[in-house]
């Protein structure tokens, strides 16, 4: 069993920044993807980001070039920099792990809220 411990969220101004961290507990070997999804109220759970192991990366369109994602795996963390924020990314952002098999692992963090508002 993994746990996912998310860090970061916040209140942030229009066009600020924030930086997501999550660390997973024990190793996350090279079949597991790590990503960055999003909820917000009344809507659809959706993916923000995710990366592989080898730091193949995938983003939104929503967020493609404000959001960075990225991964050390000595450490077992992943990152989402969040730039030039705004209020639709208000949401709760969830970290997720996920074998290549998925029946074999698929991890969630338990959530952070982010609100963008001034």
């Amino acid at each position: 069993q993994v746990q996912l411990v998310e860090s970061g969220g916040g209140l942030v101004q229009p066009g600020g920044s924030l930086r997501l961290s999550c660390a997973a507990s024990g190793s996350i070997s090279s079949l597991y993807t790590m990503g960055w999804y999003r909820q917000a109220p009344g809507k659809q759970r959706e993916l923000v980001a995710d990366i592989t192991s080898a730091g193949s990366t995938n983003y939104a369109d929503a967020v493609k070039g404000r959001f960075t994602i990225s991964r050390d795996n000595a450490k077992n963390t992943v990152y989402l920099q969040m730039n030039s924020l705004k209020p639709e990314d208000t949401a709760v952002y969830y970290c997720n792990a996920v074998h290549r098999l998925r029946v074999l692992g698929n991890y969630w963090g338990q959530g952070t809220q982010v609100t963008v508002s001034s």
